[in-house]
């Protein structure tokens, strides 16, 4: 049987000694089990302990008519009325002085919920005691309004999740990059198509003509089944399309049978492949999202998946809203609400700004567009360092090329090299340096590509030209650490906090003759990412390294300092050369280009024991643009890089 205690010995003076116990407020998390000399509060105690523990067996229960009720069933009901509410018990304690009234007391509980997503619920309630006749001892009334005032029996508190408006992220002038965008989306009407084989195949060759080509391809495999499926005048969508690419193909498939068009708004970034690997993607809450984080999101919800969409998330998405609702049962066996008993608004999430410009990403996208291999490109302001633009190609499968690849740079790395020399006065532009076939370095033969031989000529030559046995033969100068003591002048190796993942480079250091010859020429254990070496150009065009800046709001928390002022003599003497590489050297292609000046090196970058095996590179800038392009397997930079650079600059205008 419950026990229940006894009130006090006749001739305590009562309100003193009330006082004295609702003096001590205690969390129920807290309490221990209670003497029977703890009178009423020790009661109260033990009922609001065993409330959070669903174990009642210590205290007794009357409902307000005076009849026993068994502990079991008020931990019973408690859970019932606790609904949604049931699995986490809120903490509760005493407040204040009980008041008395002969064998009746009342005393006020707090009583306070935290709610999935951090939300708190706090309220108070009474909770009337009687006083056993027999014993003296108090025992708790028992009825649902001890939970809350509205509810009644049958009745259970149930969550109503509310998702926050989630936040965009910005380009470099504050203004969204995704926005409400048209587009169309593309259905069947079973009942309307004679021949299904025929419309899927006139459907497919319609989409495969769409250019840029739809990304990832419309999967058309499992149409018909789901037309079988389908109930004759159901709505089967195939594809959704942005307006632009609809209108290259609707007259071929407008009056197809059983086509049918509506026409919408989606939040959507510019173009299809819009700086996409950068950015990420928003979808609905996958299974592996919400088993990983079933706190955090509810089936329905939109979770950043990847990039910066990813990294973000939570600052995005903003804080869900609560709303706790007394749901009663119907006569029809169903439930409806009766009220609503607390409302926690959602908090909207917050932009994210980053340095992106829109007219650079969209030439840079434009200008990897038709490459179907790996690549990338990455261009950066001159003047501040910010990211204008992260591209990479159709090839690249949603991996950001341009942040994180880590592969070795080839003749740009010259621009290293080259600068280091001019620091240690090694050589000048006008140095004449020996440019044979073939240079042996240990045993190890470093030829040009295309076996082409200048013999001997200006320095400024070797580098316009791409000279690699030329830089092979002034690699001892540099010893085995100056290449990467100019690196790291240069932002390589460093540690960049720009909001987003990011590889700064590993320059060759303390190799022997081989690996100094090979990490001369951007070959050996060397490795760069596009962005690293657009760091490298800039730095050259500004005079001094500058971490290149992608997110603005909420500013990185660390990013790495500005190095100090490069030797003027250096730089100056470099920047001649990087031109003479478009005027006379090995990217004239890019003479003409209008819009100003180029400056700029090529790269074939080895990636194996194959010669044959390249990637291809291009760096430069013009005006205020530094940039990089790589094309991993690209073969010769003139033939794949270099146009692409081409594209991108005539894009710019």
């Amino acid at each position: 049987m419950p026990l229940s205690y006894p009130y006090r010995h006749p001739g305590t003076p009562l309100r003193r000694g009330l006082a004295a116990l609702a003096a001590t407020v205690l969390a129920a998390g807290a309490l221990v089990g209670c003497s029977t000399d703890d009178g009423l509060a020790g009661s109260v105690d033990a009922f609001l302990t065993g409330w959070r523990s669903g174990n009642l067996d210590k205290v007794g229960f009357v409902d307000p008519t005076g009849t026993r009720v068994p502990a079991g069933t008020v931990v019973e009901e408690l859970k019932a009325l606790s609904g949604d509410l049931a699995a986490t018990p809120p903490a509760l304690r005493r407040v204040g002085e009980a008041e008395v009234t002969k064998n009746l007391a009342t005393t006020t509980v707090d009583i306070r919920w935290t709610l999935p997503g951090g939300a708190d619920w706090a309220y108070q309630r009474p909770v009337r005691l009687r006083q056993n006749a027999g014993d003296d001892r108090w025992q708790v009334i028992w009825e649902p309004q001890v939970l809350h005032e509205q509810l009644t029996r049958g009745d259970r508190l149930t969550l109503r999740r509310t998702a926050a408006p989630r936040a965009g992220l910005l380009d470099g002038a504050g203004q969204p990059i995704v926005t409400p965008r048209p587009v169309v989306r593309i259905g069947l009407q079973p009942g309307e198509i004679p021949d299904v084989a025929a419309l899927v195949g006139r459907l497919d060759a319609a989409f495969r003509a769409v250019r840029p080509p739809i990304s990832p391809p419309v999967d058309l495999a499992d149409l018909p089944q789901r037309l079988r499926d389908a109930d004759p005048d159901a709505f089967v969508e195939v594809v959704t399309l942005r307006d632009e690419a609809y209108r290259q193909i609707r007259s071929r498939i407008y009056d197809l049978p059983g086509t049918k068009f509506r026409a919408e708004k989606l939040d959507l970034a510019p173009t299809r492949e819009f700086a996409r690997a950068l950015l990420g993607t928003v979808d609905p809450a996958q299974a592996d999202d919400l088993a990983a984080h079933p706190d955090r999101y509810t089936k329905g919800d939109l979770v950043g998946h990847g990039g910066l969409q990813g990294r973000y998330d939570e600052r995005l998405r903003g804080t869900p809203g609560t709303t706790v609702e007394i749901r009663r049962p119907t006569p029809e066996g169903g439930s409806t609400v009766v009220t609503e008993a607390f409302r926690h608004e959602p908090g909207p999430g917050q932009p994210v700004r980053t340095s992106l410009d829109v007219a650079t990403q969209n030439a840079a996208d434009g200008a990897l567009r038709g490459e179907k291999r790996r690549s990338a490109l990455v261009a950066v302001r001159v003047s501040d360092g910010a990211v204008l633009a992260a591209a990479n190609g159709p090839g690249a499968a949603g991996e950001n090329l341009a942040f994180t690849a880590q592969v070795p740079p080839g003749s740009t790395f010259k621009t290293v090299s080259a600068l280091a020399l001019l620091d240690k006065g090694a050589v000048t532009p006008q140095t004449i340096v020996d440019c044979p076939r073939t240079s042996v370095v240990d045993g190890r033969a470093f030829k040009n590509s295309d076996d082409f031989v200048l013999g001997k000529v200006p320095f400024r030559t070797d580098f316009a030209k791409s000279c690699n046995t030329a830089f092979v033969a002034l690699a001892p100068q540099l010893g085995p650490d100056g290449l990467a003591a100019t690196g790291r002048t240069l932002g390589l190796e460093g540690s960049w906090d720009l909001g987003a993942d990011v590889f700064t480079g590993k320059v060759s250091t303390g190799g022997g003759p081989t690996e100094q010859a090979a990490a001369a020429i951007g070959q050996g254990t060397t490795v760069v990412s596009p962005l690293a070496m657009a760091g490298v150009t800039a730095a050259v065009a500004r005079g001094r390294f500058e971490q290149p800046k992608l997110v603005l709001d909420p500013a990185p928390a660390a990013p790495a300092a500005a190095g100090p002022p490069l030797r003027a003599e250096s730089v100056a003497a470099l920047k001649t050369m990087m031109r003479e590489v478009v005027t006379a050297g090995t990217a004239k292609a890019l003479a003409d280009v209008p819009g100003g000046q180029v400056y700029g090196k090529t790269g074939t970058a080895e990636y194996d024991d194959d010669p044959a095996h390249t990637h291809a590179w291009f760096v430069g800038w013009r005006g205020d643009v530094a940039f990089a392009v790589f094309v991993e397997q690209g073969g010769s930079s003139t033939a794949s890089a270099v146009p692409i650079a081409e594209r991108f600059l005539r894009a710019l205008r």
